[in-house]
């Protein structure tokens, strides 16, 4: 069973023991696996105590609550470093019903990079929500409808929905439509003959042509002319579409993703934005977070996006702790800009606090940019001091950048008190004192 599987795969116990293994487990780890001894949190996370017990989603627990099979989306400790991995757990019962053990399948995420090689960095809490969103979609059909500030990185994750999908292998072909003309839009979108209009002076292939098979990105959908939407609605409906110039209607096949940073549900009520359209490509929207809500992959990104420019600098701990403050109101674009000013400044190695702009330095906060619920996890209503606590414990778990045992040190308590928090954090029961 467990080697018809071609991804990793461990048979557990349902006390965590991990019983067997097949060869990709043990190829992809490293090393072998103790059957009866080692445990799955141990191997996967190097936690001393079950995932739940850590401030995380754990599939065993849910499926041993439920009895049916359970997924989740964790950051794992994979052989070159944290990996986003898809894990399913699915119970097997002995003849008389009891769940005498598990199936856990182990998916690694290639799509999504929770180390800074890569292009779609992150492991917060806010960006594994999002990587689980993307794969869920990726293998249907599905018109998906990216939402999000400017700078947040949506063309990154149309492209790996594309690179999750079954057309991995088709083009991606984005359009940025706020960058078309008006008068030029049509023939970017479908083509046109030759002579169809002053200056066509040879036959021209649509966009909509070249994301045959693969698929097609439409960036700032909510800037396409509203004469054109029609147009747009009547290839997604029925595939067929006709260049400029041209009366032959013409077929074409893709799949579809939309992003805007725009209000369409405003657009709409003003007449801007086709309401039939709308419906057509937002089966299934998803929100990325601004930046200021991961705060804590601002370091990853940064030593990512520093690698991708080839430069040896790296940041400085001061100027690191400079950043975390930061707002970024242009997200991860703001971000880049303000690397590769630093680095022009900077003759040395190391990027300090003094190689960005005052306003960074600060920690400027507008009134814009108010904490988000990341930010602050009380919320605005008074509490008890209990659930404030209860709250507090389970917000800086999926925060912290660091192991448990530095954790502890940072909230002034043992390791012991702070599992029994977590844990009690997670039943909303009172943990003992």
């Amino acid at each position: 069973m467990l080697e018809s599987q071609p991804d990793p795969a461990i048979l557990v116990s349902p006390d965590y023991r991990i019983l067997a293994a097949n060869a990709a487990y043990e190829a992809h780890y490293g090393r072998g696996v103790r059957p009866g001894l080692d445990h799955c949190y141990a191997v996967s996370h190097g936690y001393p105590s079950p995932c739940d017990q850590n401030g995380e989603r754990c599939p065993l627990a849910a499926s041993q609550r439920s009895g049916a099979p359970a997924r989740v989306f964790h950051v794992h400790a994979g052989p070159a470093g944290p990996e986003h991995v898809d894990v399913s757990m699915k119970p097997l019962r002995s003849p008389d019903g009891d769940i005498d053990a598990f199936l856990e399948v182990i998916r690694p995420i290639p799509e999504a990079s929770a180390h800074p090689e890569g292009s779609f960095v992150g492991r917060s809490a806010a960006f594994v929500a999002i990587v689980e969103l993307l794969r869920r979609v990726a293998p249907s059909e599905t018109p998906v409808l990216i939402l999000g500030e400017s700078g947040t990185g949506k063309e990154l994750a149309a492209r790996a929905i594309h690179d999750a999908s079954p057309r991995r292998d088709g083009p991606f072909v984005p359009v940025e439509c706020s960058g078309l003309p008006e008068a030029l839009f049509e023939s970017e979108l479908f083509g046109h003959t030759k002579g169809a209009f002053t200056g066509a002076h040879e036959q021209k292939r649509g966009l909509v042509e070249a994301a045959a098979g693969g698929t097609l990105f439409l960036d700032e959908i909510g800037d396409v002319p509203p004469n054109l939407q029609v147009k747009l609605l009547r290839v997604l409906e029925s595939g067929l579409y006709r260049r400029v110039g041209d009366p032959t209607p013409r077929s074409t096949e893709f799949r579809l993703v939309c992003a805007t940073h725009q209000d369409l549900d405003a657009r709409m009520a003003t007449g801007e934005f086709r309401s039939d359209l709308y419906y057509r490509i937002s089966a299934f929207p998803i929100e990325l977070p601004p930046l200021r809500d991961r705060r804590e992959d601002v370091p990853l990104l940064a030593e990512a996006l520093l690698r991708s420019a080839g430069t040896e600098k790296r940041l400085s701990p001061a100027a690191a702790r400079a950043l975390a403050t930061y707002p970024f109101p242009g997200n991860v674009r703001e971000l880049r800009n303000l690397l590769e000013r630093a680095v022009l400044l900077s003759d040395s190695d190391r990027l300090e606090p003094v190689h960005f702009p005052t306003r960074v330095r600060a920690g400027t906060r507008s009134e814009a940019t108010v904490p988000s619920s990341a930010d602050a996890p009380f919320g605005p209503e008074v509490l008890p001091l209990r659930e404030v606590e209860r709250r507090y414990v389970r917000w800086a778990a999926e925060r912290f950048d660091g192991d448990r045992r530095a954790l502890a040190r940072a909230l002034g308590i043992s390791e012991r008190t702070l599992y029994r928090r977590l844990e009690a954090s997670a039943t909303d029961e009172e943990p003992e004192r």
